[in-house]
């Protein structure tokens, strides 16, 4: 398998909107790794997650075509996650096609604000539950309840294409104990884990800094969630988390971790 991070930043992005944070204000005058769009990502080339106000940008960026994917997962409503204007290109009169070429998944609270917006629009949507497995084109995909809004059920992803096996997990905060147990029942082979505090933790509990970073894996490795052969990457950076790229480097890599970056492709 592998994953595309197609975006590695927060809610508004590195360098940040309306800021000039320490970290924007680098960002701003070195560019490079250290320029984060919103968070999403792409799976075997094929299953999209989440569908952001970046995502023209990320596919023109990345040599990608939309028309590639087979599904669009999406993991909650927030707006750096989902922008449910995109979704009208791809069908006439923004072009010739009658259908899309992909399956939405998502919560109820999606489905319904998309059907709010385009009743009469011919997309194949299927609600999705938190610890209620479904397939696709070969996949078996689990979603798994973040701790982050409490007004919907917010999604992580469990992968597998029945070799490998991936959780993508971005606005995860500290999982509840179902979440928990649900994951005791899968070997991971990669995991993608957001850390958008980084240094700069909060009262909020629905992100995680770095030392909570570490304490999730710390505790998935002590069940037997994750092995040495895991490859861990962090995504989901925030400006106001007080980190650069090489910031994070410096924290995360003596831990075996990788550090995500837009446009990076994982293969395990």
């Amino acid at each position: 398998m592998k994953i595309r991070l197609m975006g590695t930043g927060g809610a508004d992005g590195v360098p940040a909107f309306y800021s000039d944070s320490r970290v924007s204000v680098y960002a701003r005058k070195h560019g490079g790794k250290d320029i984060r769009s919103r968070s999403a990502a792409l799976v075997d080339d094929s299953i999209k997650i989440d569908l952001g106000p970046d995502s023209w940008m990320q596919i023109v960026r990345d040599g990608l075509d939309a028309r590639d994917w087979t599904a669009l997962m999406f993991t909650h409503s927030d707006a750096d996650h989902f922008a449910p204007d995109e979704l009208m290109y791809a069908l006439y009169p923004f072009n010739d096609c009658e259908f899309v070429g992909f399956v939405i998944y998502a919560n109820m609270a999606i489905c319904r604000r998309i059907l709010d917006k385009f009743p009469d629009w011919p997309f194949e949507m299927h609600t999705t539950k938190s610890f209620e497995t479904f397939k696709h084109a070969g996949y078996d995909i689990l979603p798994v309840r973040a701790h982050h809004l409490e007004s919907e059920d917010a999604h992580n992803y469990v992968i597998s294409d029945g070799d490998r096996k991936l959780l993508y997990g971005t606005d995860t905060g500290i999982w509840d104990q179902p979440t928990w147990e649900a994951l005791q029942d899968h070997k991971l082979d990669c995991l993608i884990l957001e850390c958008s505090e980084g240094f700069a933790s909060t009262n909020y509990d629905g992100h995680l800094d770095a030392n909570e970073f570490m304490s999730v894996i710390e505790r998935l490795n002590k069940q037997g969630s994750i092995h040495a052969g895991t490859q861990i990457w962090t995504t989901h950076h925030s400006h106001q988390g007080e980190a650069t790229h090489d910031e994070l480097l410096k924290f995360f890599t003596p831990h075996g971790i990788n550090v995500g970056y837009d446009g990076v492709v994982i293969e395990f």
